[in-house]
């Protein structure tokens, strides 16, 4: 796909994800004052994700060759925002059912940009990422264990079920750790694999094309093949 469609995607992408963080941002605050609601807001791992996506989303569609734009931010923000459509389709979905304009904010969140992304990472260019870079895909899931864990310790609110260490006890509670950093593992070593294939592939493409364009086609030969006396046949006729 060409830069201009992908930029496309990017710039939806962004647009879904800005959207649903501030009309999400504005709910809360409606309901629980400026203070309260900001300091919420930033408790949630979709929301954090949901920035770093729109951010590296906005940078590709502008076209800027930046870090927030390349290879690795985009493979952080793609794990990140891929697992949380995921995670919050098998352990949170059922736990409530919004309605009305928090219904929107949660579609935008968890199930459009997360889509969204999904076909960006597909048809973006692939530079071939290196197994390695799985640890800056753990980065942004590692920080905010230990930054939830730490703000529920001082107010009391945990955004998730599976980071509360008064629901479960301390074995508990470092399994739901492991588990959850193991899946970020699982799904950026899937984006990456599905990167080396494609980029392998794009490049197979290429030598075709390169391959193509070198060879001499089959109803033009060129003039040297003419014999002598070929030649005189031509002038001849």
């Amino acid at each position: 796909m060409r830069g201009p469609a992908i930029r496309i995607i990017a710039a939806i992408a962004a647009l879904s994800g800005w959207a649903g963080l501030g009309l999400q941002l504005w709910l809360l605050v409606q309901a629980m004052g400026l203070p309260d609601g900001a300091w919420r807001f930033v408790g949630f791992f979709t929301i954090l994700t949901n920035i770093l996506a729109a951010a590296v989303a906005t940078a590709v569609a502008l076209g800027r060759r930046t870090a927030l734009g390349g290879p690795r931010a985009r493979l952080m923000a793609a794990t990140s925002i891929l697992m949380v459509g995921l995670v919050y389709s098998v352990a949170l979905r059922a736990l409530w059912n919004p309605t009305g304009l928090q219904k929107v904010a949660d579609v935008l969140l968890h199930d459009a940009t997360p889509l969204l992304w999904l076909a960006l990472w597909l048809f973006a260019p692939h530079p071939r990422l290196t197994w390695r870079e799985i640890a800056w895909a753990l980065l942004l899931p590692t920080f905010y264990v230990v930054y939830a864990i730490a703000r529920g310790m001082i107010d009391g609110w945990y955004a998730y079920w599976f980071l509360n260490p008064a629901a479960q006890s301390t074995v508990e509670l470092i399994v739901s750790i492991l588990v959850l950093l193991c899946a970020f593992v699982l799904m950026a070593a899937a984006l990456i694999w599905v990167d080396r294939r494609l980029a392998n592939g794009a490049r197979d493409d290429r030598r075709v094309d390169e391959a193509g364009e070198e060879s001499f086609p089959a109803s033009d030969p060129p003039s040297w093949t003419l014999g002598a006396r070929d030649a005189d046949l031509v002038s001849v006729l």
